[in-house]
């Protein structure tokens, strides 16, 4: 089955409002899925007969952020947070990547970070993936059965991925810059 055909299938299957945008002429062609969707989503692209997406082959964090300001008139982008889904069905030999779009802050309020259903009901590996999207970008997956820091120390402040991320001087009274 290619791009075309699956997302097809998941507007027949879910409807403009919960599938929200596609990419199929990309190098890695995507469809956008509506954030409060994303886990109902991801259980029928691994249970329906038709796709059988057995594998999450990997899930992101994506920082769509300019922090310069003379760039950010042409950076082409709202700032806003992506978390990207790269699925296989190795019995039906297809692929595909899922792209969920939040916004960077929940609420708009600095610090808040963005909501996004968890995954890890439907592909046990999403746990080590999005304990990582949350480490270093600032995710956070509701829902999650041990959301805690996979990299970073769990006394460190912030998330190393945000393009607005400000390296600490000193960690522990070690210099770190």
């Amino acid at each position: 089955m290619n791009a075309d055909e699956i997302l097809n299938l998941l507007t027949d299957e879910f409807g403009s409002g919960k599938i929200t945008g596609s990419n199929l002429e990309s190098i890695d062609p995507w469809v956008e899925v509506a954030t409060d969707s994303i886990a109902e989503v991801c259980r029928f692209l691994k249970t329906d007969e038709r796709l059988q997406f057995d594998h999450l082959n990997n899930l992101c964090g994506v920082d769509y952020f300019e922090p310069d300001e003379k760039k950010q008139a042409k950076f082409g982008h709202e700032p806003h947070v992506e978390v990207v889904y790269h699925l296989t069905s190795y019995s039906k030999r297809h692929k595909i990547t899922i792209k969920v779009c939040v916004p960077r802050w929940k609420n708009d309020q600095k610090g808040q970070l963005p909501e996004v259903p968890t995954v890890s009901g439907v592909w046990k590996i999403a746990d080590w993936h999005e304990r990582e999207a949350f480490d270093l970008v600032g995710i956070n997956f509701v829902g999650h059965p041990n959301l805690n820091r996979i990299l970073c120390a769990e006394d460190w402040v912030g998330h190393p991925l945000r393009k607005d991320y400000e390296f600490p001087l000193e960690y522990h009274g070690i210099r770190a810059k």
